[in-house]
């Protein structure tokens, strides 16, 4: 009979710690719930939306965390990154990262740009990115011409609709499927991120 009430206990003990450890992660103190949800690019997959900028310590100091992380992301998350472009410098950033998108480098360059600005190199503005650029092959007209495409600025107008829609005020922001926006610069984003998945796929 002892044996059968510890048995219970420790069940009710263990859901309990569950409970609680589900319960650490509140709206409006881990996290934000948006006012206005946003539709996901991939229908089906629960979204994971990151907003950055390359100049950006915090963002500097949360991509290690995020690159852990997208090593084991589960096949039913579509990770998208989205460059911030709320002031003239930042689009300058957000221009070129969807320009080596655009030119096919973006694998090679998107963490070296985020070392050589968190490491105190400058690579900001649209001159610094296009000499940038060509260390891997892409030559400077090139460069300019497809950063003021039309289909750059198309892109660009897009981030910032989607920034005004989720209400970001900075970054690091990474977006839930379009539901809940967390910020911040370790561990607890992504802890609070796979929460977040979680309580999407209930």
């Amino acid at each position: 009979m002892k044996k059968l009430i510890l048995s219970s206990m420790t069940t009710m003990l263990m859901a309990f710690s569950v409970n609680a450890m589900a319960a650490d992660f509140v709206a409006g103190k881990d996290y934000t719930v948006v006012q206005n949800p946003g539709k996901v690019d991939v229908p089906g997959k629960i979204e994971v939306r990151e907003f950055f900028w390359y100049g950006c310590p915090h963002c500097f100091k949360l991509e290690p965390h995020m690159q852990a992380w997208l090593k084991k992301i589960p096949k039913d998350v579509n990770f998208v990154r989205t460059p911030a472009s709320m002031n003239p410098l930042w689009e300058q950033g957000a221009r070129a990262y969807f320009v080596s998108e655009a030119l096919g480098v973006r694998k090679r360059t998107h963490l070296p740009l985020f070392h050589a600005n968190g490491t105190g190199q400058q690579i900001l503005q649209k001159d610094q990115f296009a000499k940038f650029f060509t260390k891997y092959g892409i030559p400077e007209a090139k460069f300019n011409s497809t950063y003021n495409s039309f289909a750059i600025t198309a892109k660009v107008s897009q981030a910032n609709k989607l920034a005004q829609q989720y209400q970001l005020s900075g970054v690091p922001a990474v977006v839930v499927n379009g539901k809940y926006v967390v910020q911040g610069e370790d561990q607890k984003v992504v802890q609070v991120v796979e929460y977040l998945i979680n309580k999407e796929r209930k």
